[in-house]
């Protein structure tokens, strides 16, 4: 083998790795590519680019701001970036780099970029505008869908929340021009804000972009709902009925007056103290000790009580939920402490959760690689202290998954409680998750009709045995590509059951408040009145045959005034007869038949009709799937245009934003949703 050769595999083997690396990152929050000209793969502009995003997260300030630029004339590349207030920098830092790469993927030669996540956003152009700017320039509208009690009243009381965090984030200093607060709401409602500028922005000039952003809310969907915010390179606010952020104090202003750090000096009239004086002094200091042991003793006397009860109510609070495991299992597992493993052995088996054994980042938190003293490979879910999921969705995910059985589901091997540290251990799946093959450019293909239509069966058949033959009836209510696991044969495994439901026998149906799950997957029915059933599950079979079939995620796109998702693309090839457009490229041609492939895209069709009584059960697309000779019924698309692009129903883009005139942003892609929602 020639060195040529070598270093040519060589230089492929790395590009996939990288690939690789960046696959496993999650999704950003929101992310645009601009259309101000494009670069080549070996071009200076792609050396100073790579070069700028590699040292703008190194140089971030303790403050979360850094911007800077690299090159001159056409091969010049600005970037800027900002943390959310509250971000650690290490936090922070990571975040800059996870956007900088998703941002790189998203628009592998164009010039100009902007996207980000939740706790940071980044920018990059081919000249200094973004830099200079000192408007709100581009801005996304992204918000909750739940519905704010007494509306009115809701917005009185976070415009007024606004105004006072425009006034203490403008005040911010030549550091950090940031300020977060909370107000009560109507019902007890409590709403948490923070507001913030790049602090290279004069206090006039984040006063008024914070100003414009603010009179940009009535064009926003956000206003009314239970959260929203605004996002511009220059100046951001949020808010929501639930904490999602650490509150940050205030900076002191630095004192007035003489620097001098030494006491001042008397006028010179002083008299020396005099016996009397000392006596007196000396009564004083006792009375101030006698003060200071009376407020300190009891004071340590109330710590080391509030600490004892905290640690008897955990232990009763953990013996409780294994009581509470133990009494629902009942004869299924005779000792259910077995499941219960100690948080050391598993902090052991993951290295204390090393960043080498992370395997990916879920809804609730970190998923890690670890092996068992006895050699056996796990799957240690690590849930976030603030993620969200509760001990209500802990129990959910405990006491479902280690009664199910099937070669289709994730075997659940135990759990661990242990102080603030709630811990899910699984068989470990060597393959990671379906969209790490199938929307990745490399990888995809691997997954031949034959492998593809092999998954889809077992997730179909994975469904059925939750929905109809288990002692239990269980709707997932979060299924997603996100959340089927390949093994070693890359048979599918159904994974994370914290958001499911747990039926009885002869309920058909139900209601919530709270809409949990992922846009783009979950039936209308479900996102905008709460109501779910297990043609809540068909609906999302059926957007996760379609992302297989096409090698697509439904996400919305521009397509000129229009806007587009994987879902109205079906639907419009259908009616035109072309639904043989929606096959991957890499199936067409390949040994699997296009009638079968047409087939399954019909079955598909079916399950996400609007009309819920339309849809089939799972039992029956089981059957369709199996059998060729089963005539299938023809789907209807009655659709309802205003919530059709459900998947997009949490972001859009202000048509006042002056570089967005001629083109629309979407929504990134699919999110994870938490949120209390009050039906109408």
């Amino acid at each position: 083998m020639t060195m040529a050769i070598q270093e040519a595999l060589l230089f492929l083997f790395l590009h996939i790795q990288v690939l690789n690396i960046v696959a496993q990152l999650p999704d950003l929050r929101y992310g645009r590519c601009g259309e101000n000209g494009n670069y080549t793969e070996n071009s200076t502009y792609k050396n100073n680019l790579n070069t700028l995003l590699t040292s703008l997260s190194s140089k971030i300030d303790n403050y979360g701001f850094y911007y800077d630029s690299i090159g001159q004339n056409t091969d010049e590349v600005s970037g800027i970036v900002l943390c959310r207030g509250d971000v650690q920098l290490e936090q922070c830092r990571s975040c800059v780099q996870n956007a900088a790469q998703k941002l790189v993927q998203l628009c592998p030669t164009q010039k100009e970029a902007i996207g980000g996540y939740d706790e940071c956003s980044l920018q990059y152009s081919n000249n200094q505008s973004i830099i200079e700017t000192q408007s709100l320039s581009v801005q996304y509208f992204l918000w909750n869908p739940a519905n704010a009690s007494k509306p009115e009243e809701f917005n009185q009381e976070l415009g007024k929340l606004l105004n006072d965090l425009r006034d203490l984030a403008v005040d911010g200093g030549p550091f950090r021009k940031y300020a977060s607060g909370n107000v009560t709401g109507p019902d007890f409602q409590t709403i948490y804000a923070p507001v913030q500028c790049t602090p290279d922005l004069s206090p006039q000039n984040c006063f008024n972009c914070l100003t414009d952003a603010y009179g940009t809310l009535p064009q926003c969907p956000c206003l009314g709902k239970r959260g929203g915010r605004i996002i511009g390179p220059r100046c951001n606010f949020r808010y929501e009925s639930s904490r999602f952020l650490v509150d940050v104090p205030l900076e002191a202003p630095p004192p007035a007056g003489n620097d001098d750090k030494t006491a001042p000096m008397g006028n010179g009239n002083e008299t020396a103290p005099t016996g009397n004086d000392n006596i007196a002094q000396i009564v004083q200091d006792d009375k101030k000790a006698r003060l200071v042991i009376i407020i300190i003793v009891p004071t340590v006397i109330v710590v080391i009580l509030t600490v004892c009860i905290s640690v008897i109510l955990m232990k009763k609070r953990k013996r409780k939920l294994v009581d509470k495991i133990k009494g629902t299992l009942g004869d299924d597992i005779s000792d259910v402490e077995s499941l219960q493993h100690d948080f050391s052995i598993i902090r052991e088996a993951t290295d204390n959760f090393s960043n080498a054994n992370k395997l990916g980042q879920g809804g609730f938190g970190p998923v890690y690689k670890g092996k068992l003293q006895n050699g056996q490979e796990v799957a240690v879910k690590r849930l976030s202290v603030d993620s969200g999921q509760g001990d209500l969705e802990f129990k959910n995910e405990v006491l479902l998954v280690a009664r199910l059985q099937h070669r289709n589901l994730v075997r659940l091997l135990g759990f661990c409680l242990d102080g603030t540290e709630r811990l899910l251990v699984y068989e470990f799946v060597p393959n990671a998750s379906l969209d790490q093959f199938l929307f990745d450019q490399v990888k995809r293909s691997q997954l031949d009709w034959e492998r593809r239509s092999k998954i889809i069966g077992g997730i179909a058949r994975g469904i059925v045995y939750l929905h109809e033959d288990s002692r239990l009836r269980i709707i997932h209510r979060d299924l997603k590509a996100g959340n089927v696991l390949l093994d070693a044969e890359m048979n599918p495994k159904i994974a994370d059951f914290g958001m499911a439901r747990l039926f009885t026998l002869d309920e058909t149906q139900g209601n919530t408040n709270r809409i949990v799950g992922t846009y783009g997957y979950m039936a209308p029915e479900y996102a905008m009145q709460g109501q779910f059933s297990v043609k809540s599950d068909v609906y999302s079979f059926g957007v996760l045959v379609l992302e297989i079939i096409s090698g697509q995620r439904n996400i919305c796109s521009r397509k000129g005034d229009s806007v587009e998702d994987l879902l109205s693309v079906a639907w419009l090839n259908w009616r035109e007869e072309t639904v043989s457009n929606l096959i991957d490229p890499m199936l067409r041609g390949s040994s699997g038949p296009v009638g079968d492939i047409v087939r399954y895209i019909h079955i598909a069709l079916l399950c996400v009709q609007e009309n819920v009584a339309n849809r089939p059960n799972m039992g029956e697309v089981l059957l369709m799937l199996s059998s060729r000779s089963l005539s299938l019924p023809v789907p209807h698309n009655d659709v309802n245009p205003q919530i059709l692009h459900f998947g997009d129903v949490n972001s859009t883009i202000s048509a006042s934003s002056k570089l967005t005139e001629s083109k629309s942003i979407c929504s990134s892609g699919n999110q994870d949703l938490i949120t209390e929602l009050h039906p109408r």
